[in-house]
């Protein structure tokens, strides 16, 4: 890792801490929290439900020709597919849509107001950035981020079950099968939920508060917070699979 890639996480890791710090204290914001969840939940919602759902329907349909190749039988594809869809497609998927969307508003945003001089205004004031920037947009991110996986895997659920009816004729009652599905698989949905939530914030507002230079500082910001958020959401989502894989055998 070079120096200035060690410098930045460094910087990222601190930010975290004193984020979960002042997230731990209050007042924690209500205002600032509903807008952040606006902007965050409300706003992503459509896009998730279309992604997911265009998901439910590939997925399901490129797995029901299989079947049909292999076994001459669909009627299987629900209960194959759903257990993954919960634990792994439905919450990484949602939190690389989220690392796209709203890790690009994030880092724009505190990117702008760091190259306008506008932290610096805030830290003359005595006000911390980390209380009134971060803060909020982490706690919204936390309690948007399981909400829009479950409304994604609902919709990829919904659209698939569809797919496989109008396609291979299985009914609905028969995809619907949870049979394959433990107390394991929501446990660790939720858990890279939470973690998405926690850390995209987190990196996109650490891109943003590092900004220099202008509009081309902003663009290099965006670009670089999308792209660690992303890699964290696929990483994340590998230890935390990896560390309960033992809990399935």
């Amino acid at each position: 890792m070079s120096g200035a890639a060690w410098r930045d996480t460094r910087a990222t890791i601190q930010l975290g801490i004193d984020a979960a710090r002042a997230s731990l204290r209050a007042p924690w914001g209500g205002a600032a929290v509903y807008e952040q969840m606006y902007a965050i939940g409300n706003r992503s919602a459509l896009f998730i439900l279309i992604t997911q759902g265009f998901l439910g329907a590939i997925l399901n349909l490129q797995s029901g020709y299989q079947a049909l190749r292999v076994l001459g039988d669909a009627s299987m594809i629900g209960e194959q597919l759903l257990p993954l869809l919960i634990r792994q497609l439905g919450p990484t998927l949602t939190g690389l849509m989220i690392a796209t969307r709203v890790a690009t508003g994030i880092a724009a945003e505190l990117g702008s107001m760091k190259v306008t001089e506008q932290i610096d205004a805030l830290r003359m004031c005595n006000a911390s950035p980390v209380d009134f920037l971060v803060k909020p947009r982490l706690i919204a991110s936390i309690m948007m981020v399981p909400v829009l996986t479950i409304l994604g895997i609902l919709s990829a659920f919904i659209v698939g079950a569809a797919t496989v009816y109008a396609v291979f004729g299985t009914n609905p009652r028969t995809y619907a099968t949870f049979d394959q599905i433990t107390l394991l698989d929501p446990i660790e949905c939720m858990l890279k939920a939470l973690s998405y939530g926690a850390l995209i914030p987190i990196i996109a507002s650490a891109a943003g508060l590092a900004a220099r230079g202008g509009s081309e500082g902003v663009g290099e910001a965006t670009t670089r917070a999308v792209v660690s958020a992303s890699l964290t959401v696929i990483l994340v989502d590998f230890l935390i699979g990896g560390a309960l894989f033992p809990f399935r055998i």
